[in-house]
């Protein structure tokens, strides 16, 4: 769509195109003289968070958490979107594919009267917008991880089910991982801006803090997924003992059976009164040393 103006005042100008065509790319190149390469960034969804200096602007290619059903499972545009940022003297120029939760929030605490904003604090606005978006996803995983350890332990749930869901988090909290060790390319480079340095470390130390929830995440999820499966395997081993147990009554059993049942003429017992009577006796004797045995044992 074409270019939007959200925000103007003396000091500064906030333009934004949402789902540019080649025009617009057209017009962002010749009218602002931002590189094609750098558009070209933009536009690929997959492209990982960076940062750029190109004669007289700032490139901040940012990526927003969402969630995306549109997208193969292990490309980060799965659980993100791309968000190009571009500082050009006192205009601030944003440019993506798809809706922004973050320009909207933004564009909210703009319209707040009694108040008139730089560039760069727009762009630090947008900055933590984006790191809030994280943090959000980090503690609906927390949860979600939270009710699959239940369904773990109460056997809520078909395990093959459980199974792949816990892969799929697994890969969502890698992803995100993936993307926010990115993120310090650019927002180490907001030390440099017009900012007072209060504004720039707190900026930094939201990072950190959703830097530490994914990866206790992914260190939690990695674990879950090992008790998982060792809880199968447990479940496989008792099953299998079981047999065993079963397997030890029955093979004294089946080799009296086997024994008798061969076609020899002279076996005494085939011929005694008792023999039947003998047989079951010897069997049931078998089986109670066999159940003693495996008691005293504690199998």
């Amino acid at each position: 769509m074409p270019s939007e103006s959200l925000y103007k005042n003396e000091k500064s100008e906030w333009l934004d195109f949402e789902n540019p065509s080649r025009d617009d790319l057209e017009t962002l190149h010749r009218d602002f003289g931002i590189d094609h390469l750098l558009l070209d960034d933009v536009m690929d969804p997959n492209h990982l968070p960076k940062y750029e200096v190109d004669e007289k602007l700032e490139f901040f290619l940012l990526r927003e958490s969402v969630d995306s059903k549109n997208h193969a499972h292990h490309t980060i545009s799965y659980v993100s979107s791309s968000l190009g940022v571009f500082l050009v003297d006192s205009k601030l120029i944003t440019v993506h594919q798809s809706k922004s939760n973050c320009i909207r929030n933004v564009r909210e605490q703009l319209e707040a009267p009694g108040k008139t904003y730089r560039a760069q604090e727009i762009l630090l606005k947008l900055a933590v917008d984006v790191i809030k978006s994280f943090d959000g996803k980090s503690q609906e995983l927390f949860e979600l991880i939270n009710k699959k350890e239940d369904q773990i332990f109460l056997r809520k749930a078909d395990r093959a089910i459980q199974l792949r869901e816990l892969y799929k988090l697994k890969r969502k909290i890698g992803l995100s991982v993936r993307i926010l060790n990115n993120f310090s390319q650019w927002i180490e480079k907001f030390s440099n801006l017009d900012l007072s340095t209060t504004k720039a470390t707190d900026l930094h130390d939201k990072y950190v803090d959703v830097m530490a929830d994914f990866e206790h995440l992914q260190s939690q999820i990695t674990s879950l997924i090992s008790l998982f499966l060792a809880i199968a395997d447990q479940k496989a081993n008792y099953v299998m003992k079981v047999l065993a147990i079963y397997s030890m009554y029955f093979l004294p059993l089946s080799f009296i059976v086997g024994l008798y049942g061969m076609n020899f003429k002279h076996m005494p017992e085939l011929n005694s009164p008792y023999g039947y009577i003998g047989v079951l006796t010897a069997m049931a004797i078998l089986v109670g040393i066999t159940y003693i045995y495996v008691k005293r044992r504690k199998w």
